[in-house]
């Protein structure tokens, strides 16, 4: 196994600050928070007189977190992608008769990935056709 690389203190306190942030935005109580945002931002229309300035407010403030957020759902995702290319690696290095070509697939080009799909389809017919519907078949085996 290779070494884990170290991060710098500021990597991780952007990683633990990322993780409470993703973890908080997608609870309960952030969704009472923007909606009590909204509910005060609307209240106080009448006494900023419904102004240009008062639709600024919300408007710029929704554009931020939105940038912000994109961002931190993308980390989330990769975070969430990484784990599971690691655990589906992990099966098919553990099963007899797996291919192990297919581990670190996600580093293929789109159209070899595509091929091996097509491939898989193909198969799929073949043993249809078969009407076997057990069994394991791998990459490598000749059908």
């Amino acid at each position: 196994m290779s070494k884990k690389k170290s991060k710098s203190g500021l990597g991780h306190a952007l990683e633990t600050f990322s993780l409470a942030v993703t973890t908080w935005s997608g609870s309960s109580w952030a969704f009472v928070v923007a909606l009590g945002t909204i509910v005060v931002w609307a209240i106080t229309g009448p006494v900023f007189g419904f102004s240009d300035t008062w639709q600024l407010v919300i408007n710029t403030g929704t554009t931020i977190v939105t940038f912000l957020m994109v961002f931190l759902i993308q980390r989330a995702q990769n975070k969430e992608a990484l784990a599971l290319q690691v655990k589906l690696n992990e099966i098919i290095a553990a099963l007899e008769g797996a291919s192990n070509r297919l581990i670190d697939i996600e580093d293929l080009s789109e159209d070899e990935v595509q091929h091996l799909h097509d491939h898989y389809q193909q198969l799929g017919r073949v043993l249809k056709n078969r009407k076997e519907f057990s069994g394991s078949h791998s990459i490598d085996e000749k059908v």
